[in-house]
């Protein structure tokens, strides 16, 4: 009888579960099984063993009988259910002498893949367990296919947004070095407004992304001619006008994007010049008109301006920065970010002097 029935070695090494609450059918149905070649077999007598070994075991098969005390055949499809993904895949072929079609729909919704009906012809039952093994080998393939693929889209989505970031790094380098002698500051900026952020309680991916999109705060220089950009003397009435119209071709620059970082650099670049008391620009916003990444970085990028080394002045200490910016509270600044800045003063001062233009170095 061995000899007629078509059974694909390949699925030999497959684990096959066995539940009855009869322990003879189960040592009859396993000998069956090892004597066709199959040798990962184990076998639970009664539905709550039958739960608990699948659990543990993960089977490639379960073979489940539908009528037996305590959980039933039904029962026991309707546990595993509610312990698994809504995504699951139970391979259960379902063992029943109940041939009615409210049993055989009931066992269908409840999970089961396939039926035997008891008593059970052997070459019926070997080509039933074939055919699902089959189908349970292919579903994994395409589980292992999809993770695989899922994996590739992430390394490449990483692989875009650390491009993408890179440029950004070096758009706003770009404008920095117009009319600075190193792209340092950009550095500094991210870093100083990543500290004053986390200082004042915004959530960490705010944190992170005001720490990318700072350093674009003036990309707009980019716009600016050279006679007036880097006009060593002091700006003349409409050379000054012209100067203040980097904000809004930096935030035109980063306009136009879905992206929540170019979002967030466009508001930046357009608001940094506002003003606390309302005298900045471009539209002369105050008080909390302003939006707060602005205001964040607009004490950074001042303090990071005081303590840089300027062609007519030397650096200024982080103390003595404080104290001016402090001066400047309710006027320049928001007052509460000026006293979460002073609060967190000792880490900028490691920050600027780790990122001076002195140690000049692109990571």
């Amino acid at each position: 009888m061995f000899s007629h029935t078509k059974t694909s070695s390949k699925f030999f090494s497959a684990k096959i579960l066995i539940v009855d609450d009869e322990i003879g059918n189960l040592k009859v149905l396993k000998r069956m099984l090892n004597k066709v070649g199959y040798q990962n077999i184990l076998t639970a007598q009664g539905g709550q063993e039958g739960v608990d070994l699948y659990t543990k075991e993960q089977p490639d098969l379960m073979v489940l009988d539908l009528k037996m005390p305590g959980l039933n055949g039904i029962e026991v499809m309707s546990c595993l259910k509610k312990k698994s993904p809504v995504d699951s895949y139970h391979p259960i072929l379902a063992l029943t002498a109940q041939q009615d079609e409210e049993t055989r729909l009931a066992a269908l919704e409840s999970g089961a893949k396939d039926f035997i009906a008891k008593p059970f012809d052997l070459a019926e039952i070997l080509a039933r367990i074939n055919n699902m093994l089959e189908v349970r080998m292919l579903h994994n393939e395409i589980r292992e296919q999809n993770k695989s693929l899922e994996q590739r889209v992430q390394e490449r989505a990483q692989e875009l947004e650390k491009t993408r970031q890179e440029v950004l790094d070096r758009l706003g380098r770009a404008s920095e070095y117009r009319d600075n002698e190193t792209g340092m500051h950009v550095i500094r900026i991210g870093l100083f407004t990543e500290t004053l952020a986390r200082e004042v309680g915004l959530p960490d991916r705010e944190c992170e992304l005001l720490l990318q999109a700072s350093p674009l705060h003036d990309v707009g220089k980019i716009g600016i001619p050279d006679e007036i950009l880097l006009k060593p003397g002091k700006l003349n009435h409409e050379e000054w006008e012209i100067m203040k119209t980097h904000c809004r071709i930096g935030a035109e620059i980063l306009s136009g994007s879905n992206s929540d970082l170019l979002m967030k650099a466009e508001v930046i670049a357009l608001n940094h010049h506002e003003r606390w008391a309302g005298n900045g620009y471009p539209n002369g916003l105050s008080a909390e008109e302003i939006p707060l990444e602005a205001r964040i970085v607009s004490i950074c990028d001042v303090f990071d301006a005081l303590t840089s080394k300027r062609p007519h002045r030397k650096p200024w200490s982080p103390e003595k920065a404080m104290e001016e910016i402090e001066s400047k509270s309710g006027k320049l600044f928001d007052p509460k970010l000026v006293q979460a800045f002073k609060k967190c003063l000792p880490k900028l001062a490691e920050i600027a002097d780790q990122y001076s233009d002195e140690n000049e170095f692109y990571p």
